[in-house]
């Protein structure tokens, strides 16, 4: 494809985005939270994140199947699907205080999660090479919208959740369902063309791989957006943990998080821009030094004070939004378009076992060595991504 990109169907995955972020930011809140409620564990608080993110593994692989396949449109919907029937589970699981129902609902509602970041490869095939980062950067950046605005409505879906007699912890669940399906509906409604179009023929099944630079590039691509993804999901899972253990309430965790995620989100059009004119390289370092300081300022912001993790968290989301961009940009510029989509589902099912290892982990390290040794350990951890992303660069001859 040649030229700007078609502005459509660039328009329509916009307004999906929009919709579909509020439901991405369900379970971030609160479902720390709830798993804490019903589980009566701080160490188990962490489960939910890992099981929605081993969700989006199963998910990604199978949107990335469907979608080389059938298109990216068919693949995009039946992920939200999956993500409105999983959002209702965690909501009857909670009326019903069943966990042997949470567990597998929340799996389920990752599925829309995984959807929601796949929709960037969509915008990333809308664009030619020059323009890539700028077109992914757009997708990611429309999820702004909805993803600041669930986190606020903590309080208010709360309420409606009480008034028709579920935990008020399950409401930003409600949201999330209707979140998700509002974006299925779109897409199949108004999504055209088709922004992976089908071969004549299909590929051959020996078709060789990104091999030299190519598969460096692929490899330290993939490489930054699982580490990214790990410190990400760890430090922002326990946020919440830590700030009700120290008196602040769900609305207080739910502003912390609102920017949060405005930080991942917000940042991609000037993301993407450096992207294209730096090369992704350069970029992704920028996000491992990001991530070490996100890392360091959570470590020793004061217990009690939400701006001081705020800030922290700003940085977090920053250091990954620049770490997803690039990563996504460097990934797609090493893979031959017969096998991307099949390929990026792989890559997706790496980045959300990473979160799923990060939430898992972070609920034990919480209550073994406290918040600021969570934070410390997250920041160790995103310095690496910076050797990474020079080992790629000197395979790809070099940042642009």
């Amino acid at each position: 494809m040649t030229g700007a990109a078609p502005r459509r169907p660039l328009a329509v995955l916009v307004f999906s985005q929009v919709l579909s972020g509020a439901g991405l930011a369900a379970g971030i809140t609160v479902g720390a939270l709830l798993a804490e409620d019903m589980l009566g564990s701080t160490g188990l608080a962490g489960v939910p994140s890992a099981l929605f993110t081993a969700g989006a593994a199963v998910g990604a692989a199978g949107i990335g199947r469907l979608s080389q396949h059938r298109g990216r449109r068919a693949g995009l919907i039946l992920g939200y699907g999956a993500g409105v029937l999983g959002s209702l589970g965690v909501v009857a699981a909670a009326a019903l205080g069943s966990v042997l129902l949470l567990f597998p609902s929340l799996l389920v509602y990752g599925a829309g999660t995984a959807t929601n970041l796949m929709a960037r490869y969509a915008g990333a095939e809308l664009a030619p090479p020059e323009r890539r980062g700028r077109a992914v950067s757009t997708v990611l950046c429309a999820t702004t919208l909805g993803a600041v605005a669930g986190p606020n409505l903590v309080t208010a879906t709360g309420d409606l959740a009480l008034a028709w007699g579920v935990p008020r912890l399950a409401g930003p669940f409600l949201l999330a369902a209707a979140a998700f399906g509002a974006a299925a509906v779109v897409l199949a409604a108004l999504l055209r063309p088709e922004p992976l179009p089908q071969p004549a023929a299909p590929a051959a099944p020996s078709a060789p791989g990104p091999t030299g630079g190519p598969r460096r590039g692929l490899l330290a691509g993939t490489a930054v957006m699982l580490l990214t993804q790990l410190v990400m999901i760890a430090l922002m899972t326990m946020t919440p943990v830590h700030l009700r253990a120290h008196g602040h309430d769900a609305q207080a965790a739910g502003l912390v998080i609102a920017l949060h995620v405005g930080a991942m989100f917000l940042p991609s059009p000037l993301t993407g821009r450096w992207v294209d004119r730096f090369g992704p390289q350069r970029v992704a370092a920028a996000s491992g030094v990001t991530l070490l300081a996100a890392g360091l300022l959570a470590m020793l912001a004061p217990p009690h004070s939400v701006a001081g993790l705020a800030v922290a968290l700003v940085l977090l989301g920053l250091g990954w939004n620049l770490g997803l961009v690039s990563g996504t940009a460097w990934v797609t510029e090493a893979l031959p378009p017969a096998r991307r989509a099949t390929s990026q589902g792989l890559v997706d099912v790496g980045i959300a076992l990473a979160g799923a290892t990060g939430g898992m982990a972070s609920g034990p390290v919480l209550a073994a060595g406290g918040f600021p040794v969570l934070a410390l350990v997250c920041g160790v951890l995103a310095a690496v991504v910076v050797p990474v992303a020079a080992l790629g660069a000197r395979g790809a001859g070099g940042a642009r």
